[in-house]
C-alpha cells in the first residue's frame, strides 16, 4: 500500500484538486492506497473538503508543518510515504518512477516543480534561479517527497525543530542512507505568494532567512510568508485564466 499524506492549514480552495490528482494519478497506477489529510487547526473549511474528497481526516494543533507530516506518517499504514502539499498536483508518472526509484534501492526522493498559473516577471526569474541552484544540490521539495516507511523510521522523520526548512534536513537524512532522486518529471504547485506578495516582500524575508541561518528556522516568529494562512480569492474568472495560462518551469 501507498500512504499519501497531505499536511493542509485552510486549503479550502486547493484541497479537492490536490486530492483528486491523487485518486486519478493511482487509480492508473493500479496500486493500493489511503490519502491522509493532516487538518493543523483550519478554521475554513479544509476539513469538510477532505472528507467529501474521499481523504482519511485527523487533527492536530501545531500549527507546524513538519509536525503534520509526522503526524500524518504516523498513523498511515502504508509501507511506501508519500508527502504531498495540498496545494500540488501529482500525476501517474510521478507514482511510477516513485516507485521504480524505491525498488532500484534510493532511499527516497522528490521531484522538479513547476508553478502554476501567472506570476510577474521577477517571480519567475526568482523561482528558476532558486531551482536550478537547489536541485543541482539534490534536494528534495516540501511539495512532494517519498521514501519508505522503514527509512522514515530510521532518520526519525521529520525534525519538529524547524519551522520551515524541514525538506532540506529530511533530504540530507536520507542521503546517509543511500540514494536520493529527484525526479526530473515536475509536479505542479500553486505560485499563490508570487501573485499575492511584492518583490520586496518575498526578497526581503528570504534573505532574511539567509541571513539568520538555520536559527531563524526554529521559531515561527517572523516567518508569516509561510504561516500567516492567507489565501487567493478564486473567482470564475481567475480559477479559468489559471487553467488556461502555462506553468512556469523550474
Amino acid at each position: 500500500m501507498i500512504s499519501f499524506i497531505v499536511p493542509a492549514y485552510n486549503e479550502e480552495l486547493e484541497l479537492s484538486s490536490t486530492i483528486a490528482a491523487i485518486h486519478a494519478a493511482i487509480s492508473e497506477a493500479g496500486q493500493a492506497y489511503e490519502i491522509i489529510v493532516v487538518d493543523d487547526a483550519s478554521t475554513d473549511a479544509t476539513i469538510e473538503v477532505a472528507t467529501q474528497a474521499g481523504g482519511r481526516v485527523i487533527s492536530i494543533n501545531r500549527r507546524q508543518i513538519a509536525a503534520a507530516r509526522n503526524a500524518g506518517a504516523h498513523v498511515a499504514q502504508g509501507e511506501k510515504l508519500f508527502f504531498v502539499d495540498a496545494d500540488t498536483r501529482i500525476h501517474r508518472k510521478h507514482i511510477d518512477e516513485a516507485i521504480a526509484a524505491l525498488e532500484a534501492g534510493y532511499a527516497g526522493g522528490s521531484a522538479r516543480v513547476i508553478v502554476d498559473g501567472i506570476i510577474p516577471v521577477w517571480g519567475r526569474i526568482f523561482v528558476r534561479a532558486f531551482c536550478t541552484v537547489y536541485f543541482a544540490l539534490n534536494l528534495g521539495a516540501g511539495a512532494f517527497l517519498f521514501t519508505t516507511r522503514r527509512n522514515f523510521d530510521a532518520i526519525g522523520g521529520f525534525d519538529e525543530q524547524y519551522f520551515i526548512g524541514e525538506e532540506v534536513y529530511f533530504s540530507l537524512a536520507l542521503r546517509k542512507l543511500g540514494r536520493f532522486k529527484v525526479l526530473r518529471e515536475p509536479i505542479v504547485t500553486s505560485g499563490r505568494k508570487l501573485r499575492m506578495y511584492s518583490a520586496r516582500h518575498v526578497l526581503a524575508r528570504s534573505l532574511s532567512i539567509i541571513i539568520r541561518g538555520p536559527s531563524a528556522a526554529r521559531s515561527r516568529d517572523k516567518l508569516a510568508l509561510w504561516y500567516n494562512g492567507k489565501r487567493e480569492i478564486h473567482t470564475a474568472n481567475n480559477r479559468q485564466d489559471r487553467r488556461a495560462s502555462r506553468p512556469i518551469a523550474s
